[in-house]
């Protein structure tokens, strides 16, 4: 929906600039979630075609009674394999590349997913989960590429050039396709 509507206002504003547009297109999403780290690279991909976007899991620090943290995880980055980081984060507790690890439990279910990690009271949990975010999949950096065919050679797009480029081609499309019924009806017109 943000798409169509960033499409629907460059039809009638197509002289908008990038920031006018980001209005309503955000940035990219991804189906598993996540979230996106940097307004500034967003920007950048947006504008040139390429970049590089980092991705972070969603995550949150939660104490309990005992004064032990537990971070939990609600969100993965697009692409990464929740059994293989689950079996990551398992493999540091092991060998105890960081102290304070106590366990990791998958408690996803038919409502999502949830990643349970036990932190020991005399650990600072941020200082795990930012261990965790340089050392596992929980923070990734995923490449944005917007290449497309334009004038039969691939080109790398920025979003305002892609969405132009749509709208090129859909009123083409629609004159095509109303010129094609309205042929058929002429051609229908003895009967």
């Amino acid at each position: 929906s943000e798409v169509i509507d960033g499409t629907i206002f460059f039809f009638f504003y197509p002289d908008c600039s990038l920031d006018e547009l980001m209005n309503y297109i955000k940035g990219p999403d991804f189906p598993t979630g996540g979230i996106i780290q940097g307004l500034s690279q967003i920007k950048e991909a947006f504008s040139t075609g390429k970049g590089k976007i980092v991705v972070r899991s969603k995550t949150a620090i939660e104490k309990d009674k005992n004064g032990s943290s537990h971070i939990i995880i609600s969100e993965i980055p697009y692409e990464v394999v929740k059994s293989n980081l689950v079996k990551k984060i398992d493999d540091i507790r092991f060998s105890k590349s960081i102290d304070g690890i106590l366990d990791v439990k998958d408690v996803s279910d038919r409502n999502g997913l949830k990643i349970i990690i036990d932190v020991s009271k005399d650990v600072d949990a941020n200082n795990v989960l930012n261990y965790l975010f340089k050392n596992t999949d929980l923070q990734i950096y995923y490449n944005y590429n917007m290449v497309a065919i334009v004038n039969n050679r691939p080109t790398y797009l920025s979003l305002i050039s892609a969405i132009d480029g749509y709208v090129d081609f859909y009123k083409d499309f629609v004159l095509k396709r109303t010129k094609f019924e309205f042929d058929k009806r002429v051609d229908r017109c003895h009967i």
